[in-house]
């Protein structure tokens, strides 16, 4: 994944493909911070007709553009604005505080509970409304990943049309 928001920031970053950098797009209305790196998975286009959003666990944030080996955990289905919107929860892969976890079942629940929390009210104050709801596992998880990265070939190929025409195809320079 690449991280566009680090750990702790209330700043949010966005890959801009057509210009090839990260911009900042807003500070959050509210006073919060993300619960972890955010970002996103090259070469995938979500239901959203963004790259699928990542939220991995970090002890330290990293830096906006760093590239983290991750792996999936579980999934958070939401609905943002009255669109449907995926949330991946990933650990990284080299840190050896989490290579223990993987499943859904092995994040604190209260670390769950503050994620879902956050994704709940952080838009409210500027005026859009965000549902939970649920998790999925591993597997629904990988599922989504593989089914965006297919998405984002057909679009690339142009055998589908985007839903919307996309920002950047992110990822489609190097492939």
């Amino acid at each position: 994944m690449i991280v566009e928001i680090p750990k702790n920031s209330s700043n949010k970053y966005e890959y801009d493909g057509n210009l090839g950098v990260f911009r900042l797009d807003r500070s959050l209305y509210s006073p919060m911070h993300y619960p972890g790196d955010y970002g996103f998975i090259p070469g995938t286009l979500a239901e959203d007709n963004d790259p699928m959003d990542v939220l991995v666990l970090v002890q330290e944030p990293s830096f906006t553009g760093c590239l983290i080996e991750v792996r999936p955990v579980g999934i958070l289905n939401m609905v943002d604005s009255e669109e449907g919107d995926q949330k991946v929860l990933a650990v990284p892969n080299r840190n050896p505080r989490y290579d223990q976890i993987h499943t859904m079942d092995q994040i604190f629940s209260h670390v769950r509970r503050e994620i879902e929390h956050f994704f709940t009210i952080y838009k409210e104050l500027q005026g859009a409304h965000t549902r939970m709801e649920g998790w999925g596992g591993p597997r629904e998880a990988r599922r989504a990943i593989m089914t965006s990265r297919q998405r984002y070939l057909d679009v690339k190929a142009g055998t589908v049309a985007a839903i919307q025409p996309p920002v950047a195809v992110v990822g489609a320079a190097s492939e």
